[in-house]
């Protein structure tokens, strides 16, 4: 279900660092686990991060350890992917997704937003 909102992306240089932010006016987030996820076309979407809504542990992707940091904000109902370093690799649609209860690692994800595109240029 489209319910979620991403902003945030856009064209950036190698090396450089965007704050990706995802909120919703209809999913509450202090009950759901939330996550993010990329994809560019003809790829499998990738599991970026999550975090946990019951104590906020959160989960990287492979690629994503080191230099992607992802943090929630209850009272502000919302969520941030801070992506540091950035590769022209990292270029993709940037995707959140929020799970109510979900576990780490959750292999279901019932909120999705439309993406915001990061494109990282060298």
């Amino acid at each position: 279900q489209v319910q979620l909102v991403e902003s945030g992306g856009g064209t950036v240089q190698v090396g450089d660092s965007l704050r990706l932010s995802c909120t919703s006016s209809s999913v509450t987030f202090g009950s759901y686990t939330m996550a993010w996820f990329r994809q560019t076309p003809g790829r499998e979407r990738e599991f970026v991060a999550a975090i946990s809504w019951r104590d906020s542990s959160t989960n990287y992707g492979s690629f994503a350890k080191g230099r992607f940091t992802i943090s929630r904000d209850n009272d502000k109902n919302t969520v941030y992917l801070q992506m540091n370093n950035l590769e022209p690799e990292d270029t993709a649609g940037y995707y959140c997704a929020a799970e109510y209860w979900g576990r780490i690692p959750s292999q279901k994800w019932t909120y999705w937003g439309l993406g915001t595109q990061v494109t990282v240029s060298s």
